[in-house]
């Protein structure tokens, strides 16, 4: 049985349950909220539009991937095709839209970044299509405009005009090429590729004022004479005992280090870590030092976690996968 047959079965199977093959809201979302909030980018007009992001909003049905994550949500990452199916049989209790036409009912939001390209890679949603022509690829809601679409009557207009501004679009769709570019290293990447997303997509995303000032990618000497120069040049000293990190970042304004391990196999930032490098901020005279731990994806993080929990309190986690959050950790203890 091909995908439209199971989701006309679907529809039929709502239908007699509930009622309906579709609510009226979603997330608590109903058409009208979105007609307003598209009427304001100029795009109320587009009816497949409108309907196609009601069902990027749909949480309350499984996702239509065979091998989607556990508890994924159609909301969590649908392609074309499921859209289609979704608009058409679903909300429309007709026939699925046809796939060319995803011109008229993904690319304008797309363009403004609103709607998000990403792919299912072994069992995660990745950021970017990473593979021409791949039956994974697929789309979601940017969180921004999902907060508008979600926010409260008195409230989303003001949150539209923030994210609809001029600077945050090409801003957002910057972030997206860049996650992107390191979404297709993941697809085949080691521990030197988790290092270079982590200095090209996370530092330049949530660390823009701080430079680079070390990198251990394991290839020749471990610091190399321009190490030692750029150490000198932030007031850095340091000795043979000192335990070097994945990348080291130094914030000339506020004189503040920042530490980020990449962890492919091993190697988090952990309490005995942050201990030796706060020695070492300390003996430089640098105001403080703070630390990252990144992860290709959610599923190597939970595997490490679950096995060791050994992340330090009060730093942070990145996973290039999920690359739009900077998580903390922290600790009732």
């Amino acid at each position: 049985m091909g995908l439209t047959d199971d989701v006309v079965k679907l529809g039929e199977a709502r239908t007699k349950k509930l009622g309906y093959a579709s609510p009226v809201a979603l997330q608590g979302v109903t058409k009208k909220r979105i007609v307003e909030v598209l009427r304001r980018l100029d795009l109320a007009q587009n009816a497949d539009l409108i309907d196609a992001v009601f069902a990027l909003l749909d949480n309350e049905t499984d996702s239509w991937f065979a091998r989607a994550p556990r508890g994924a949500r159609f909301c969590d990452g649908a392609t074309t095709a499921h859209v289609g199916c979704h608009v058409g049989i679903l909300q429309r209790n007709g026939t699925k839209l046809d796939r060319e036409g995803r011109d008229y009912w993904i690319k304008p939001l797309r363009e403004l970044g609103g709607i998000e390209a990403i792919t299912l890679h072994e069992g995660e949603f990745i950021a970017g299509h990473v593979k021409a022509k791949s039956p994974n690829s697929c789309y979601r809601l940017d969180e921004g405009l999902k907060a508008v679409l979600t926010g409260r009557d008195a409230e989303w207009p003001k949150l539209l005009t923030e994210w609809a501004s001029r600077d945050a679009a090409r801003t957002r769709r910057e972030f997206q090429a860049q996650a992107a570019d390191a979404a297709r290293l993941l697809v085949d990447s080691g521990h030197s590729d988790l290092i270079a997303a982590s200095i090209e997509v996370y530092a330049k995303r949530f660390l823009p004022e701080y430079q680079v000032i070390y990198v251990d990618d394991g290839d020749g000497d471990r610091i190399t004479v321009a190490d030692r120069n750029r150490f000198k040049d932030a007031g850095i000293e340091i000795t043979l005992d000192d335990g070097m990190p994945d990348v080291l970042l130094w914030d000339p304004g506020t004189d503040m280090l920042w530490v980020i391990e990449a962890v492919t196999s091993d190697g988090e930032v952990d309490l005995h870590k942050v201990t030796q490098l706060k020695r070492l901020a300390e003996r430089s005279g640098k105001a403080g030092i703070q630390f990252t731990t990144t992860y290709r994806t959610w599923k190597d993080a939970a595997a490490r976690q679950g096995a060791h929990q050994n992340i330090a309190v009060e730093t942070y986690i990145w996973i290039q996968a999920d690359p739009a959050k900077h998580l903390l950790v922290q600790s009732f203890n």
